[in-house]
């Protein structure tokens, strides 16, 4: 089933989206450190520097930052099918979840037992989400002035209630402005 790195086939695309997204829980950030072992360790579709672009052009768009980012990846290496089957496949496990959920396992949303489930599965998600912090910071700051316009804007969205939006806006801006073209690992 697999295609060459540069142009996986479509199946493959698929697969490899929806099993990252079967196995995974708690959004796009948790999804980093699983969809960089498969799209840029095992498959060699992408760099890591490339990825974490996808990621943040993933979230400067309005939608699901995994689906967005599984979709530019589907588009970069197969065009407009790839991008849907690439996207698709992102989608189809949690799909089919949230439909049996609905189906069959609303009525037990307020047993204890679910409850206590549900608090663990939160506490481990921050820890994955803390992963995916960590291996995106470490790619995308790495000089002091990056460091910098992090904080800053860590801390105007924190401290200032400042809009996202706007700070991403500002950050591409003065990313256009100050930085050169960088080497991508």
């Amino acid at each position: 089933m697999a295609g060459r790195p540069g142009h996986p086939k479509l199946l493959e695309l698929f697969f490899v989206f929806a099993r990252v997204s079967a196995i995974t829980i708690g959004g796009g950030y948790v999804m980093f450190p699983m969809l960089k072992r498969e799209v840029v360790d095992s498959k060699g579709w992408t760099s890591a520097g490339e990825l974490v672009d996808y990621y943040a052009l993933g979230q400067s768009v309005p939608g699901i930052i995994a689906v967005n980012t599984a979709t530019l990846i589907g588009y970069r290496k197969r065009g407009i099918p790839g991008a849907i089957v690439a996207a698709a496949g992102m989608v189809a496990p949690s799909l089919v979840v949230i439909m049996l959920i609905a189906a069959f396992l609303t009525q037990y949303f307020d047993n204890a037992w679910v409850q206590k489930a549900f608090a663990g599965v939160r506490a481990s998600v921050v820890a994955m989400i803390g992963m995916a912090v960590w291996q995106v910071g470490r790619k995308s700051v790495n000089s002091l002035f990056k460091g910098g316009l992090a904080l800053g804007s860590f801390l105007a969205i924190i401290a200032l209630n400042s809009s996202p939006v706007l700070l991403i806006v500002a950050g591409a801006l003065l990313g256009l402005l100050l930085f050169r073209k960088e080497e991508r690992a």
